[in-house]
C-alpha cells in the first residue's frame, strides 16, 4: 500500500512558477516510480512526466517538456514537480502516481493516486 499526499498547488500568472510536491509513504513507494496527470475541466486525465524508482530516467509530455522538471529524493519520500514559465493551457487538477513499473506513460499502468492539488494559470 502506497499513500500519495500533494500540496503546492495554487495561482500563478502566465510566465510564473510553481513547485508541487508529492509525500509518499508505505513500503513500497521508494521502490514505484512517480508520475504526474492532470485533469482539466471538461477533458481526460493526461499524463505529464514520469520518474523511475531511482532517478534515471524521466519522461514528460511534449508541452511541459523544457519547462518543468520532476525531481525525487526517496530518503525523504518526496517527489516534486517544478513548473516554470506556466501557461494558461496548464491550468487542472493535478495527480501524483505510484506505480510498480519503470517508466509508465498511461494511467492504468499506475495502481496508488492522491486526492489532486489545484493549478490555476492566469492568462
Amino acid at each position: 500500500q502506497v499513500q500519495l499526499v500533494e500540496s503546492g498547488g495554487g495561482y500563478a500568472q502566465a510566465g510564473g512558477s510553481l513547485t508541487l510536491s508529492c509525500a509518499a509513504s508505505g513500503r513500497t513507494s521508494s521502490g514505484s516510480a512517480l508520475g504526474w496527470f492532470r485533469q482539466a475541466p471538461g477533458k481526460e486525465r493526461e499524463f505529464v512526466a514520469t520518474i523511475s524508482w531511482n532517478s534515471y530516467a524521466r519522461y514528460y509530455e511534449d508541452s511541459v517538456r523544457g519547462r518543468f522538471i520532476l525531481s525525487r529524493d526517496n530518503t525523504k519520500n518526496l517527489v516534486r514537480l517544478q513548473m516554470s514559465n506556466l501557461k494558461a493551457e496548464d491550468t487542472a487538477v493535478y495527480y501524483c502516481a505510484a506505480s510498480p513499473g519503470w517508466l509508465p506513460l498511461r494511467a492504468d499502468e499506475y495502481t496508488y493516486w492522491g486526492q489532486g492539488t489545484q493549478v490555476t494559470v492566469s492568462s
